[in-house]
C-alpha cells in the first residue's frame, strides 16, 4: 500500500515525553550548527596551511558534501531498522570526533580525505534527526519543522560568532578539540532522552525492520518528493555557498580582517535564525506555496546585493535578507517528503539538497578562477529563484 495513502495511528506518547523528545531534537540541531560552523570559519585557515588555490580547495571541499550525499543514500534505510534515535546518536559520535580532522591535515588529499569522513557523519546526522523531527511533528499536528532548524541555525551563528572572536587565540587545532569535546558532552546529555523515548508513531512503523523491506511510495508520490528534493537542492546550494565562501569573499574582495570576514556567515545565521523561528507562523498564514516563493525570491535579490555590492555593510546586509528567504525553504522540502515517504523520503529529499553542496562548492571554486568569486556567487540568486518557480510551477500537484 503506497504510503502516501496510509492511515498512521501515534502511540499514546505522554505530552510531557513529546515535549522533552522536542528539546532533545532541538539540541541536537544546534550542536550540528555549531560544529559545522566552527568548521566553516576556520576554512581560509586551513586553506592557508594546505597552500590550495580556490578551484582546488573546492574540490577539497567536495569532500564534505560528497561525504555527506553517500551516507544519506542509505540512512533512510538505516532509520527504518534501527529507528531514527539510535542513529542520530550514533552519527553525533562520529561528527563530533571527525570535526578534530582537517586541521591535521597539510595537502589538499588529505584535506579531501578526512572532509569525507566528515561529511558521511554530517549527512547521516541530518537524515536521522529529521526523520525523527518529522515524526514528531506529525504527531504534534503543528508547522514546527522550521523551529529545529532555526536551531541549526543559531548554532551555527554561536559557533561562528565564537570562532571569530578566538580565531587570534586558538589555533585551528585547538580550537576544533574543544569542538569535539562539546559535541561528545552535547550527545552524552541529550542522546540519553532520544534513546529512552520510542518515536511517536505506529508499531508497525518504530519497529526494526529488514534492510529489504519494501517502502515504496506510488509513482505520484516519488514525483512529489523528488520536486521538494529539487527545492531542497536549489536552497543548500546557497546554504553551502554562504558557509564555504562568504568569508572569503569578504576577506578577499572586500579587504575585511578575518574576525570581520567570519561575521557574515554569522550574519546569514541570525538571519535564517530570525526566520525559522517566525516560520510555523509563516506557514500557518500564507501555506507552504505562497511561503516557498515569498522565500526564493527575497532570498535571490539579498544574493545579488550580497555578491555585488561594492560595500561591506551593503554585502553583509545582503548575506542577511538571503538567510531570510532561504530560512524556510530547506526545513518545508524535507518534511513534506518525509511526510510522504518516511525515513526514505527525508533521504531522497536530503540527497537532492545536498546534492547542491555537492555541486556548489567546485562550481563556484572553478567560476572564482575563471572569472570572479562575486560573479560566482550569483548562482545562488539563480537557483533561488528557481526554487521559487517550481514552487509556484506545481502548486496544484503538492498542495498546500
Amino acid at each position: 500500500m503506497p504510503l502516501i495513502n496510509k492511515t498512521r495511528t501515534y502511540n499514546a506518547v505522554p505530552g510531557n515525553a513529546l515535549t522533552r523528545l522536542r528539546i532533545a531534537l532541538t539540541v541536537f540541531f544546534a550542536m550540528d550548527g555549531f560544529v559545522f560552523a566552527g568548521w566553516v570559519v576556520r576554512i581560509p585557515a586551513i586553506k592557508e596551511q594546505t597552500g590550495a588555490s580556490a578551484s582546488a580547495l573546492g574540490l577539497a571541499l567536495l569532500g564534505v558534501s560528497a561525504g555527506a550525499v553517500i551516507t544519506m543514500m542509505f540512512t533512510g534505510r538505516l532509520c527504518r531498522r534501527y529507528g531514527a534515535h539510535p542513529v542520530t546518536v550514533v552519527c553525533a559520535v562520529l561528527l563530533s570526533l571527525s570535526i578534530a580532522l582537517p586541521p591535521l591535515t597539510h595537502s589538499v588529499l588529505a584535506l579531501g580525505a578526512v572532509l569525507l569522513v566528515f561529511g558521511s557523519a554530517y549527512g547521516g546526522i541530518n537524515v536521522a534527526f529529521n526523520s525523527a523531527a518529522v515524526d514528531l511533528v506529525r504527531a504534534l499536528r503543528r508547522p514546527v519543522m522550521p523551529s529545529f532548524h532555526a536551531a541549526f541555525s543559531l548554532g551555527g551563528m554561536i559557533g561562528a560568532g565564537l570562532g571569530s572572536l578566538i580565531a587570534g587565540v586558538l589555533s585551528p587545532t585547538q580550537h576544533l578539540l574543544c569542538l569535539t569535546a562539546i559535541g561528545l558532552l552535547v550527545t552524552l546529555l541529550a542522546g540519553r532522552t532520544l534513546l529512552r523515548t520510542p518515536p511517536p508513531g505506529t508499531p508497525e512503523d518504530n519497529a526494526p525492520q529488514a534492510a529489504s523491506a519494501p517502502h515504496r511510495p506510488a509513482p505520484r508520490t516519488r514525483l512529489l518528493v523528488v520536486t521538494f528534493g529539487l527545492i531542497a537542492l536549489c536552497t543548500a546550494y546557497g546554504e553551502g555557498a554562504m558557509a564555504d565562501w562568504s568569508a572569503l569573499h569578504l576577506e578577499q574582495d572586500l579587504g575585511a580582517a578575518p574576525g570581520t570576514a567570519a561575521i557574515g556567515y554569522s550574519c546569514f545565521a541570525l538571519a535564517m535564525t530570525v526566520g525559522r523561528l517566525s516560520g510555523t507562523r509563516l506557514l500557518e498564514v500564507l501555506g507552504q506555496t505562497r511561503t516557498l516563493v515569498f522565500g526564493g525570491t527575497t532570498a535571490a535579490i539579498g544574493m545579488l546585493l550580497g555578491a555585488l555590492a561594492p560595500a561591506l555593510w551593503a554585502a553583509l546586509l545582503g548575506f542577511a535578507i538571503t538567510g531570510l528567504g532561504l530560512a524556510n525553504l530547506f526545513p518545508v522540502a524535507v518534511e513534506r517528503a518525509g511526510r510522504l515517504a518516511g525515513p526514505e523520503g527525508v533521504a531522497v529529499a536530503s540527497t537532492f539538497g545536498y546534492g547542491g553542496m555537492l555541486l556548489g562548492p567546485p562550481a563556484i571554486g572553478f567560476m572564482a578562477d575563471w572569472i570572479s568569486l562575486p560573479t560566482a556567487l550569483t548562482t545562488v540568486a539563480a537557483l533561488a529563484a528557481t526554487a521559487a518557480a517550481i514552487a509556484l510551477l506545481t502548486r496544484r500537484t503538492a498542495g498546500h
